[in-house]
Order: structure tokens, then sequence, then C-alpha cells
């Protein structure tokens, strides 16, 4: 005979259950992430997995259960200024001063996750050392919600540099550019005797000279294209470190782990166990450990293996034809002297490798006790097991075409150019300089550009043509160029620019016409002023 609970009987075993217990079974849990990576997970599980994983994390949808606000703290870390005015509802999402999104994807999204974003998703750079930013002129305390550090109220346009989200495609190898481009000024720096100078040249590109007096002292008023931070120096013993930051468009992040670290607290209040320590809750949220070091190596590896920008060539003769000229005019004219077509990997620098050995502290750094006793990951960023298209190796080398020289350009007019910067975040905040402004951007790495919009460091220009003639300063000479070419070489220079592409996903090859066909016979790059227009396939 069987037995037959009464129906009230069964809804009271399980209501009898605890909230932990539930939770522990995932019943009623709300995380984006349920569960973490234990540490050394990443060495076990296959690359594919550790990708996906990458992935997931990118686009998740960061909740409070994930640990997802940081009610005390700063976008910087700082404890907030009004410890009695916690970043909780309805306070808890701010536009400007952060946080600012609920994903990595919200922001980098187009064509697809790992992308730039459309002006909707600017980030109001050094925002977010404010607590909640209000613009309200009766508010008193300094960085609060509009009192600045000097205590003057700041604007919607004084308060941060307004930025462009960039795009992530081909960072792998952006990244281990910069690597190779940092041990060779390294090399050169540590070669350096007393009363010497040395000239400053990786992989063709020339970053000036560094000189040393008669008792050891760094000179570095010649040394050009670098950030303040890679070039500061207190003395003999103190030598200007000469690191490229190929990330932010003012040049300030070194690798896409500090990318990430850094937007993890910033924009989605997510703490990082490398940045803030294990078992610690810097943020007051109740929430601990709440990215893994294991996890953030998973979604750094996903950013450093999307695919790379290719070039769709139109399969309409004239436009085709138009492509071809306007490369030409690209170089002929200057352009390719700051955005340099290819720069080459060699010595196997297409094995990327975490962590970056110049990380800055508060990222997972090589002899680190975590990096110590489980190894480094190593990725092979041309292999045919990642997402396509990729580069290859030939003779020793993979020749990469990021369009950039790595350096930092002021192509500004002057002081009253509204493409300058308000703030410098090279600075210290509150100084006379950080209120100067920032003129000097990193030369754009122009492989994805037509679909990676809109343009320029700002975001505020809609076509190709306006980031053009914005362009001053640095840029005069070759603007003068552009100036003298006829209407028709201008359209030909900007068809070349549009054929610059992120390619639909699964394209296997990087140069193709607009049904995903491969363009054969369309020339290799580097090109060279004078070179021959290329015969049409």
């Amino acid at each position: 005979m069987i037995r037959r609970i009464p129906v009230c009987a069964a809804v009271l075993a399980v209501l009898i259950l605890s909230s932990v217990q539930l939770r522990a079974q995932g019943i009623g849990s709300e995380r984006a992430l349920p569960n973490a990576l234990p540490a050394g997970a990443e060495f076990s599980m296959s690359l594919r997995d550790l990708i996906e994983r990458g992935a997931k994390i990118f686009s998740a949808n960061w909740t409070i259960e994930d640990g997802q606000g940081r009610p005390l703290t700063k976008g910087t870390g700082a404890p907030i200024s009004d410890p009695n005015a916690p970043l909780v509802f309805p306070r808890n999402m701010n536009r400007v001063s952060a946080m600012d999104s609920n994903s990595c994807a919200g922001c980098h999204n187009g064509p697809r996750p790992g992308g730039s974003g459309d002006f909707a998703t600017n980030v109001v750079v050094l925002g977010q050392r404010f607590d909640f930013a209000t613009f309200d002129g009766n508010d008193s305390l300094s960085m609060r919600g509009t009192m600045n550090e000097v205590g003057a109220p700041e604007t919607l346009d004084t308060i941060g540099n307004s930025r462009q989200t960039v795009g992530m495609f081909g960072s792998g190898y952006v990244e281990m550019l910069a690597r190779q481009i940092t041990a060779d000024l390294q090399t050169l720096r540590d070669g350096l005797a007393p009363g010497a100078s040395v000239a400053l040249v990786s992989k063709g590109i020339s970053f000036g000279q560094l000189t040393r007096d008669a008792a050891g002292n760094w000179d570095v008023s010649l040394v050009e294209g670098l950030p303040a931070p890679s070039i500061a120096s207190s003395g003999p013993t103190d030598p200007p470190n000469l690191i490229i930051r190929p990330f932010h468009q003012a040049g300030a992040v070194i690798s896409l782990r500090q990318f990430t670290n850094n937007a993890m607290n910033h924009h989605h209040g997510i703490q990082t166990v490398e940045r803030f320590g294990a078992g610690m809750d810097p943020d007051g949220d109740g929430v601990i450990d709440e990215l893994g070091i294991a996890d953030v190596t998973a979604v750094t590896a996903f950013q450093a293996t999307l695919e790379v920008p290719g070039r769709v060539i139109p399969s309409n003769p004239s436009l085709r034809w138009a492509v071809a000229q306007g490369q030409n005019h690209f170089v002929s004219i200057g352009c390719s002297g700051c955005h340099v077509p290819s720069l080459p990997l060699d010595n196997q620098g297409w094995i990327y490798s975490e962590p970056n050995p110049y990380n800055p502290a508060g990222n997972l750094s090589v002899g680190d006790s975590y990096e110590s006793t489980w190894g480094s990951l190593t990725i092979n960023l041309n292999s045919n097991r990642l997402p396509q298209p990729r580069l290859e190796e030939k003779r020793g080398k993979v020749i990469v075409p990021v369009f950039s020289d790595f350096k930092l350009h002021d192509i500004t007019s002057g002081p009253n150019d509204p493409n300058r910067e308000s703030l410098d975040m090279h600075a210290p905040a509150g100084s006379t300089a950080f209120f100067a402004g920032n003129a000097r951007f990193l030369s754009s790495r122009l492989w994805g550009v037509a679909n990676q919009m809109p343009h320029f460091h700002h975001g505020k220009f809609s076509t190709l043509r306006q980031a053009i003639e914005a362009h001053a300063g640095e840029a005069s000479g070759v603007m003068a160029n552009w100036a003298a070419l006829s209407t028709g070489q201008k359209n030909e220079l900007i068809e070349f620019l549009k054929s610059l592409q992120i390619l639909p996903e699964g394209t296997k090859e990087l140069i193709v016409d607009e049904k995903g066909r491969r363009v054969r016979f369309w020339p290799d790059l580097p090109w060279t002023c004078g070179q021959p227009v290329p015969a049409l396939p």
C-alpha cells in the first residue's frame, strides 16, 4: 500500500530547508557567475574551455549576489569621501562617476562582444574619483558630488575625459608588440654609461634619445612618445622604465590583465582577489573574493585571443580601384608615419603569456606566490584552434597590420582645441599639471577602424573624414598634404580606410570581398611611398 503524504506536509518539508541550503543547491540564486574557478584550474582545463569561461565572464551581467557594486569605495579603489552616503540604491549607478555598466560586453559590443561601443557607452575617465557625480552647486564636500580637489565645482565637460569604448580585437598581438618594444628600449637603456646617449629605436620606430650625465642622472628631455610614468626617474639608481602602455587612448595601461582588474572595480564594482586581497571586503558589500585569479586569467585570455581585424575589398571594379589608390595615398601623404601599417613580432613573440612581466603592483606578476606555485599560461596566438582569422609566422616573423607606432602624439592645435582633454590622467590628481589637461594620444590602431565607430578618442565624430580633418599639431604636415589632394583622391583614401574591418564571425581569410570570399594577389603590408598601384584581381 502506498502511503500518501498530505500536500501541506510536503510543502512544509521543503520550507524547513534553510536559505543557506537552498542557495547551496542553486535554488533562488541570481548570480551571473555561480561558481568560481579554483586556483590553478586555468592550467588543467583545455584552452577552448578556458576561453569559453572568459567569454562568459566578459558577457556576464553582474548582480549584487556576485558582489556587484561598491557601497563604500570609489572606482579608484579609495574609500568614498562621505561614508554616511554609501553608493547603494538609488546611488548605486552613475554614468559619469560610475558604476556605469552591468557587463564588459555592455560597452564592448560592436560588431560583437569584444568590439568597440557607440557614443552611449563612452566612459568618463577620472570621473570615478568622485563618489557620485551630481553637479549640485550646493554640495561643498570635496570629491563627493561636484567639488574637485581644490574646491572648485566641476561641470559635465570638466569632471573627466569622455572616451570612446575601444575595440579589443587582435589585442593579444598588440600586447606582445608592446612587450617586445619595451624589452628593446630597456636593453638600450641598460647599456647606457654615464655621460653617454643612445637612440631609442625598436622595430624601426624612433622614441627619441636617452642621455645620462656624468653623475649618472637620466635625461629624458629628448625621449619621444612615452607617457610620464614611463620616463619618470628620481636619480641614477632609478632609471626610467620605458614601458609601452598600449591600452587607453592616452597610453595608461600596460596589459590586458591590468585593463581587466581596473575595469572590474571601476565599471562593475567587482573587486578582484589579486587587486584587493583574498578574504577581503574592501567595498563593504558583504561579499568577499568577488573574482578570483584564475577567472581573471580566463577573461584576459578571452580578450587576448580575439580574432584579428582584416580587409574587405569591394567586388565592384571602380571601388576596388579606389581602395588600391587610397592605400597609396595613405602612405604618400604621410599618414603611415604614425599609423605604421605593420610591425613585426619576432623571437616567437606570438606566444602570448600570462602574466605580463611588466605588470604593475596590484596585478599578477612573474614571481608572485601564485605564479610561482602554479606557473604561467602560454598561448600560441597563431593557432588555428583560436577564433579566426589569425596571423601566420613566415621566416621567423609575424607581421601585425596594426596601423600604429605605439607612441603618444599631440595632434591638437593648442590650448583651445576642443579635441584636448580637460584632465591629464598621468599627473597627480589635483595638481596643476592634472588640471592643465591632455593633448597627447596614442596613434589609433586603425585595423578594424571602419566598423569600430564612432571615431577619435572622444567618439564625437561619426565619419572617418571628420576624424582625419581634426588632426593638427604634430600632424600639421600630413594635413597640408591631405589638403593638397583632389576631392577624388581624398575619396579614394576614405575608401581604403573603409576596407579595414572586423570581419564576420568565422571568416578564415584576412582579405575577403563582401561575400567573404578570399581576395588573391592584394599587396602585402607594409607599403612604401611610390609603390605602383596593384593590378586588380
